[in-house]
C-alpha cells in the first residue's frame, strides 16, 4: 500500500489556490489491482468548471506578453522537480492506472522531456518577414498564442498525456484549463503542484477533476472564452467535444482511436519480429491507442511466428504493479476486462485458435492474461474494434496487396508497422498506409522530438515536435506599405 496523503494534493486547483472536498460527495480514486481505495477528491461542478476558465481568460494577457525566456524557465524548473519526485509520483501512478512500476518510471523520463524539449521550442518562435512582390510594401507574419486552451487527458497515460499538451501550451503563453481522467486524477494534481512550485502565475494552469465530464466540459465550450481544444480519448468523445468546437470554432487537436495495423513479412527477421510485435502489443499492457492491435503476417511464416510469440507472451507475470515481478499489471477496471472477453469470444466463436491466455483469471483484480490467438477469422470484431489490452489477434495474409488492403481496412489511420529486411519495400508500403504514424523494424515509435497524430477516424493535428507547438499558435499577417 501506498501512502499518498503526502504526495497528492486532494483537491482542485482554480486560479492558484487549492480547493478541498467540502461534502462527501468526491469522486473515489482506486487501485485496479486490488480495489483499494487510494483517495477521495473533488467533483467539480460547471460553475467550478466556469470559475477557473475565469481565472485563465483573466491570466491569459499577461502570460502571453511574459517573456518566452522566462516561460522556458518555468519550464525547466519543472523538468528538474519532476525527475527529483520520479520514484514518488511513479508510485502514485502505477497505484491508480496499474502499469508496472518500471513502466511508469520510464513514463516519467518520457514526459520530463517534452517538459525539456518545449522550453527550448518556445524559445524559437518566429516569424518571417520580406517584401511584397506587388512593390507595394512588407509582408511582416508573426505567430501568437492561440489563447485559453482546455485540456483533456486520458487514463492511460496520465502523466505523459499532461505533460505533452501542458509543456507547449506554457511555452506559448496559453492560460489552461485541464480536465484529467476521472480513473486517473491522481498523477496530474502531482504534475500540477510540481508546476505550481516551478512558478506559473495564478490563474494560468487550473486543474479539475470530475466524475461528470460532459457536464463540466460542454459549458466552458459554449462560453466563447475557450480558444482551443485538445483532447486524447476515443473517437465518439472526440466527435462530440469537435461539433461543440463549432458554434465558436475553436481550434481541435484530437488524438483519438486506433486499430494499429503489424505487417510481418516472410522476409523478416523473426526473432527480432517477435520482440517488435511484443513491444508494440505490450506497452502499457497494451492499453495504448498506438498498440498494434492487428497482427498480420505472411501465410508461409504464420504458424511459426505464432508459436514464437505465444512463448514469448507465456513467460509474463500478472500482478500489482509495485510488486517487483510483475510484467502485467491489472486493466483499468472490469468493464474494461469483460470487453476484451467479449472480443475475445467472438474471435474463437469464428474460428480462432487460443495459443495462450484467453479466459479471465479467478481472484481479485482486473487482470486479462497476455493472449495470443492464431487463424483470426477477417470478420472478428476484434479486427475492427480496439481491444486496449494484452490480446495479439495474428491474421495471415498472402502477399503485399493483401496485407496493405487488410491494414487500410479499417475506419482509423493512427498508427501501423511493418517488419522487413527489404528497404524498397519498407518504403513502398509506408507510402500506402494510411497512417499518421509508420514504425520501420521498430515496434516503439513514441519520441518527443516526433509530430504524433493520425489521419481518418483517429484524429486532428499533431502532438509533440516542432509541429505540436503550432497547435497552440495562431499566425498573424502585417501589411506595411512602401509610403
Amino acid at each position: 500500500m501506498v501512502d499518498l496523503t503526502s504526495l497528492v494534493p486532494r483537491a482542485n486547483l482554480i486560479d492558484g489556490e487549492w480547493e478541498t472536498l467540502e461534502d462527501s460527495t468526491g469522486i473515489t480514486v482506486t487501485n485496479p489491482a486490488n480495489g483499494e481505495v487510494l483517495a477521495q477528491i473533488p467533483n467539480a461542478s460547471p460553475e467550478d468548471g466556469l470559475r477557473a476558465l475565469e481565472a485563465a481568460d483573466r491570466a491569459q494577457e499577461a502570460f502571453a506578453a511574459m517573456p518566452a525566456r522566462a516561460r522556458a524557465d518555468i519550464l525547466l524548473r519543472a523538468h528538474r522537480l519532476l525527475l527529483d519526485a520520479k520514484e514518488d509520483i511513479a508510485k502514485v501512478m502505477t497505484s491508480e492506472m496499474g502499469k508496472p512500476y518500471r513502466e511508469a518510471l520510464g513514463e516519467v523520463d518520457y514526459s520530463a522531456g517534452y517538459l525539456e524539449w518545449y522550453a527550448h521550442e518556445g524559445m524559437r518562435v518566429q516569424g518571417s518577414h520580406g517584401n511584397s512582390p506587388s512593390g507595394r510594401g512588407q509582408i511582416l507574419l508573426t505567430r501568437e498564442p492561440v489563447g485559453v486552451s482546455l485540456l483533456i487527458t486520458p487514463w492511460n497515460f496520465p502523466l505523459a498525456m499532461g505533460a505533452r499538451k501542458i509543456a507547449p501550451a506554457i511555452a506559448t503563453g496559453c492560460a489552461v484549463v485541464v480536465k484529467p481522467a476521472e480513473k486517473t486524477p491522481l498523477t496530474m494534481l502531482f504534475l500540477a503542484r510540481i508546476f505550481q512550485e516551478a512558478g506559473m502565475p495564478a490563474g494560468t494552469l487550473n486543474v479539475l477533476t470530475t466524475a461528470s465530464s460532459s457536464a463540466l466540459t460542454k459549458p466552458l465550450l459554449d462560453s466563447g472564452k475557450v480558444r482551443h481544444l485538445s483532447f486524447t480519448g476515443s473517437t465518439r468523445v472526440g466527435s462530440l467535444l469537435h461539433s461543440q468546437c463549432s458554434p465558436h470554432m475553436i481550434r481541435t487537436s484530437l488524438e483519438l482511436g486506433g486499430n494499429a495495423p503489424f505487417i510481418v513479412f516472410e522476409d523478416a527477421d523473426l526473432d527480432r519480429a517477435v520482440e517488435e510485435v511484443f513491444a508494440a502489443k505490450m506497452r502499457n499492457m497494451g492499453e495504448a491507442c498506438t498498440a498494434a492491435n492487428r497482427i498480420l503476417v505472411q501465410e508461409s511464416i504464420a504458424e511459426e511466428f505464432g508459436d514464437r510469440l505465444a512463448e514469448r507472451f507465456a513467460q509474463l507475470t500478472l500482478g500489482n504493479g509495485l510488486e517487483e515481478a510483475t510484467d502485467i499489471g491489472p486493466m483499468i477496471d472490469e468493464q474494461a476486462v469483460a470487453n476484451i472477453q467479449s472480443l475475445v469470444a467472438d474471435a474463437i466463436a469464428k474460428g480462432a485458435r487460443v495459443l495462450t491466455g484467453g479466459e479471465v483469471p479467478e481472484g481479485p483484480g482486473s487482470f486479462y492474461p497476455p493472449t495470443v490467438l492464431q487463424e483470426v477469422s477477417r470478420d472478428s470484431k476484434l479486427l475492427r474494434e480496439e481491444v486496449f489490452g494484452p490480446v495479439a489477434p495474428i491474421v495471415s495474409f498472402v502477399d503485399e496487396a493483401d496485407a496493405i488492403a487488410l491494414a487500410n481496412d479499417t475506419e482509423y489511420g493512427l498508427a501501423g508497422y511493418l517488419m522487413t529486411k527489404d528497404l524498397a519495400r519498407a518504403m513502398r508500403v509506408s507510402r500506402r498506409l494510411e497512417l499518421g504514424m509508420v514504425g520501420i523494424n521498430s515496434g516503439i515509435i513514441s519520441d518527443v522530438a516526433a509530430p504524433l497524430g493520425g489521419v481518418k477516424a483517429s484524429g486532428l493535428g499533431r502532438e509533440g515536435g516542432v509541429l505540436g507547438i503550432d497547435e497552440f499558435l495562431e499566425h498573424k499577417y502585417t501589411f506595411i506599405p512602401a509610403e
